[in-house]
């Protein structure tokens, strides 16, 4: 229809999960299963809000703003506090400015020098106060945090982490020669947040380099999470299911979960940016809004 962005549905699907990437705002699949818990997966908000399917988690993965500034902290917080996800789980990315502590303290001039130092205690007071808890949010900064979704169902783990490869001395950024001492500490988890990608992995940029970290994806096979949910490029966005196989070295196979069930070797790889850029900014002649399609948050749906 002339003037209306056309959706065109595209989903992933293998016996543990299923991938929705694109999907008609209203008619997205119910959940396979009462043993499945629905993951909704989004990241590189800067600010824009849309709709955001029901689920039982919500995963941010960094870029909630654009500059850090305590307005811009208060306009998204008010958005994530009202959607109906009972757990909210969010990490900074390197946009954030002011949650990078030690960083703003020293750098707070370069950006903020009409707008002022920020008030960082309001921040942080919007992602971990009452407000926060009262509505499901958790805020993880190189932290862990275990959650159930059902009375008596699986107890799920995972880990959050804000940095990225250094670029041009953003927040959260680490220079590459620094990336194994900060990756090594990274528990086996059930769902990994990062902000940035693991090399080769969803992080091709429009210049065609491939920007994620390589000691990041060289714990992956340590790591083996179910679910890695990540950002920051956002041209990459999509997502990439990988079994683990004898040839993925670098491991110690326990074969158990956390709970001592059988573990399942199986990765599901997200880039969840909802800022379009990149070949898929437009579409039939038209530009597409954050969380557009080929931007929609990607909802996965993992077996328990």
């Amino acid at each position: 229809m002339s003037g209306t962005l056309q959706y065109v549905p595209r989903a992933l699907s293998t016996a543990d999960s299923v991938v929705h990437l694109e999907y008609h705002p209203h008619q997205l699949a119910a959940v396979p299963g009462s043993d499945c818990t629905r993951f909704v997966c989004i990241s590189d908000t800067h600010v824009q809000t849309f709709d955001i399917p029901d689920g039982d988690v919500l995963l941010h993965s960094g870029d909630l703003t654009n500059l850090g500034l305590l307005k811009e902290f208060e306009k998204v917080m008010e958005w994530i506090y009202q959607l109906p996800h009972k757990t909210k789980i969010l990490i900074a990315g390197n946009h954030d400015l002011t949650l990078h502590e030690d960083w703003y303290q020293e750098e707070y001039h370069r950006w903020h020098r009409t707008a002022g130092k920020q008030e960082r205690a309001k921040i942080v007071e919007l992602l971990t106060g009452p407000r926060a808890r009262e509505a499901g949010v958790v805020y993880l900064q190189d932290s862990s945090y275990t959650f159930r979704t059902k009375p008596e169902g699986r107890l799920w783990s995972v880990y959050g982490s804000p940095w990225s490869p250094w670029f041009h001395n953003w927040a959260f950024n680490y220079n590459r020669e620094y990336g194994e001492a900060l990756l090594s500490k990274f528990p086996a988890t059930d769902i990994l947040l990062t902000h940035g990608p693991p090399a080769r992995i969803l992080d091709r940029t429009q210049s065609l380099d491939f920007a994620g970290c390589a000691d990041l994806r060289n714990h992956l096979p340590r790591l083996r999470p179910r679910l890695h949910v990540f950002g920051h490029i956002h041209e990459s966005r999509g997502a990439h299911v990988h079994a683990w196989g004898p040839e993925d070295t670098n491991t110690k196979d326990t074969g158990k979960d956390g709970d001592g069930t059988q573990r399942l070797h199986e990765t599901v790889f997200v880039n969840a940016s909802n800022s379009p850029a990149g070949k898929g900014t437009w579409r039939v002649g038209q530009r597409v809004p954050a969380g557009g399609p080929g931007f929609q948050p990607v909802v996965v749906d993992l077996r328990d």
